[in-house]
């Protein structure tokens, strides 16, 4: 198990990667002012840009949803991994080597080195696929999918190639580039022999399967020739990247409308999840090979954010009895998820592919959209393995789907579907009711039960956030802050507020042009007086930080977000990257001298209105020294104020 990632290392991992580099990979993003760059959110619909990248304090914040952060919490947004899975992407993206706590370990250099020889050689055998299904020996694997209504832009979207019926083809493809056998033998897709290593996909359609980060980690493999004598679908055994119960097909292509919409459907195979797609259901995903199980769900529920405050789970299964045991399959697993799970099965049979096949991909979006809790489905299951005509055969029903019931996370809608099953067993609500009680009963947790995934806020023991690691922004190997009994609440400021502007425009200088602060300049900032709430929290922050990061922007600001009251974190960020109002480096620093020359006047004003009205209230002649002090002071003000407005 890897350790915790030091934390200078992510230090240094932050502020040696370009988050406009890293950006640009997935928003287009063009120049909005000297330094700053602007596109569409990723993180919401919208028609004009509000998504600002400030790459010298290494920010991005979303002026439309309020989404912000660093290029590692982007990373693990859009690519929907976790905080060290994040930092390792990123630190082999920029060549670094990550040192690790505790004793821990990540993988070394030889490990990194041997991953990356392996997806390389997939995303070579992925294009070579790919190019054969142009040639004339794929004309068979063309007229399948035509056959299945999937045209070539079809096909070029989700990738799917043809394998050459030769023993060799792509042996031969990949030994050219350069990969040798025992490199070759560790990918999968190769079998070996009395004479040595062989393709393992011959003559079949391909459709290649990645990871949720978007590489292509194996393949899988449907047959097309009678004389074929494997299997209907044959995939990539076992690998050091393939590991079947961790992936799901469709996940690269699906993974932000399922975050976006909340939603995940589960289909059955490949030419599912590209009917689903194509019909406008972009959250279909499929298993490969394998039951949808445990691995599947951790995924699921990252995707969904799985938190209890909604989100859906939709199984689409054949109407055939196999189809009917996987819903079953998967009406075992439901407890694992807060996201309600429904099912969805067409009353002919036919799966989503067939139904696209034959009347169009409305019927798709219609077989979604009439889906049933799965706990129902679970319960019609239930009674129709019972004679319901006998007496003996009503209470075996009820034994049976009592348990069903009391299991549905809703207590808002469990009485009414025992009432549901009262009639379709014939049976009096009471007597229903009372099994359905005594089943919860006996289903409760003791006082001492843990409940691995329970269901917030049903009687399941589940918090949310409880059980799952450090607290949100806690960097590894980096102890959370203790809980606290009440967080500090802070009102937006008002931007019409002449004085709050002014505070705002100095702190937007402060956090993106730390090195003006030098010297004297630092002391008169220091002991400016700001009376905006939130603005006075975050200059409190910046004193306590210090100017120790004001040399590296992207780490100042690291350490300001850290110091500042957690729900003023947003404000930081966004004061970090908006854009100065200046073209050039010479007008940003005539910008922010002005700024910074406007706040110390106004402090000026403030202090020069404190010591007249002392002046007012004194009596000369009584205190004649006194007078004559403030007179003094009150000239040493006008003139450092004269001098400021000279200096701007």
């Amino acid at each position: 198990m890897a350790g915790l990632i030091k934390r200078e290392d992510i230090d240094e991992v932050r502020q040696r990667t370009d988050i406009k580099e890293v950006v640009d990979g997935y928003v287009t993003l063009k120049g909005a002012g000297l330094g700053s760059f602007k596109g569409l959110c990723p993180f919401h619909d919208e028609r004009s840009p509000s998504f600002t990248v400030r790459p010298q304090v290494g920010r991005y914040h979303c002026f439309g949803c309020g989404e912000d952060g660093d290029v590692i919490s982007f990373v693990q947004k859009l690519d929907h991994i976790s905080f060290h899975e994040a930092v390792e992407k990123l630190a082999h993206r920029i060549g670094f080597e990550l040192h690790y706590e505790d004793g821990g370990s990540g993988p070394n250099r030889e490990d990194i080195g041997r991953r990356q020889r392996l997806l390389d050689a997939h995303k070579v055998a992925d294009e070579f696929f790919r190019a054969q299904l142009l040639t004339p020996a794929a004309a068979e694997g063309r007229s399948f999918l035509h056959g299945r209504g999937f045209d070539r832009a079809a096909a070029e979207e989700f990738g799917v190639g043809y394998a050459p019926q030769g023993w060799d083809s792509l042996l031969k493809h990949l030994r050219g580039r350069g990969y040798t056998d025992p490199e070759l033998k560790l990918t999968g897709m190769f079998s070996e022999g009395g004479r040595g290593i062989y393709d393992r996909f011959r003559g079949r359609l391909i459709w290649p399967i990645r990871d949720i980060a978007g590489d292509t980690i194996g393949f899988g493999a449907r047959k097309l020739y009678e004389d074929d004598q494997g299997p209907k679908y044959l995939n990539t055994p076992e690998t050091a990247l393939y590991k079947k119960s961790q992936v799901l097909y469709g996940i690269d292509l699906a993974k932000r409308n399922i975050a976006k919409e909340r939603q995940l459907v589960v289909v059955e195979g490949y030419t599912d999840v590209m009917a689903c797609h194509l019909a406008g259901i972009t959250t279909a995903v499929a298993t490969c090979g394998t039951a949808f199980g445990t691995e599947h769900i951790k995924i699921a529920r990252r995707l969904l954010s799985d938190d209890g405050s909604g989100g859906e789970v939709i199984f689409t299964f054949d109407g055939d009895a196999a189809g009917q045991k996987a819903a079953l399959r998967a009406f075992e697993e439901d407890q694992r998820f807060v996201a309600q799970t429904y099912v969805a099965v067409e009353p002919g049979g036919a799966d989503p592919c067939e139904l696209r096949q034959s009347k169009g991909d409305s019927a798709v979006r219609d077989l979604i959209s009439t889906r049933r809790p799965l706990f129902e489905f679970a319960i019609r299951a239930a009674l129709k393995r019972h004679n319901l005509d006998t007496v003996e055969g009503r209470i075996a029903a009820l034994r049976e789907s009592a348990p069903v019931v009391a299991q549905i996370r809703d207590a808002g809608i469990r009485p009414a579907y025992a009432r549901e099953l009262a009639g379709w067993l014939g049976m009096p609500v009471e007597e229903v009711s009372r099994a359905v009680g005594a089943a919860a009963k006996r289903a409760a947790p003791g006082p001492s039960s843990g409940q691995g995934y329970g269901q917030g806020g049903q009687g399941r023991g589940y918090a949310p956030g409880a059980g799952a690691g450090p607290a949100a922004g806690t960097a590894p190997g980096v102890a959370p802050l203790p809980p606290s009994a009440a967080l500090p609440s802070f009102n937006r400021p008002d931007p019409r507020d002449p004085v709050a502007a002014m505070e705002r425009q100095a702190l937007e200088v402060a956090l993106q042009e730390p090195g003006m602060l030098e010297g004297e300049t630092w002391l008169r900032f220091s002991e400016a007086r700001f009376s905006t709430p939130a603005y006075l929290a975050i200059h409190e922050a910046i004193r306590a930080t210090g100017l120790g990061f004001a040399g590296d922007p992207v780490r100042w600001v690291e350490q300001l977000l850290q110091e500042v009251p957690e729900p003023l974190r947003p404000l930081v960020s966004e004061l970090a990257v908006v854009p100065l109002p200046a073209s050039t480096a010479e007008g940003v620093l005539r910008y922010c001298k002005d700024i910074l020359a406007r706040l110390f006047e106004l402090q000026i004003t403030r202090v020069k209105a404190d010591k007249m009205g002392q002046l007012q209230r004194l009596d000369a002649s009584a205190d004649p020294e006194e007078f004559q002090r403030l007179n003094r002071e009150l000239m040493q003000l006008e003139m450092q104020r004269r001098s400021l407005r000279s200096d701007a």
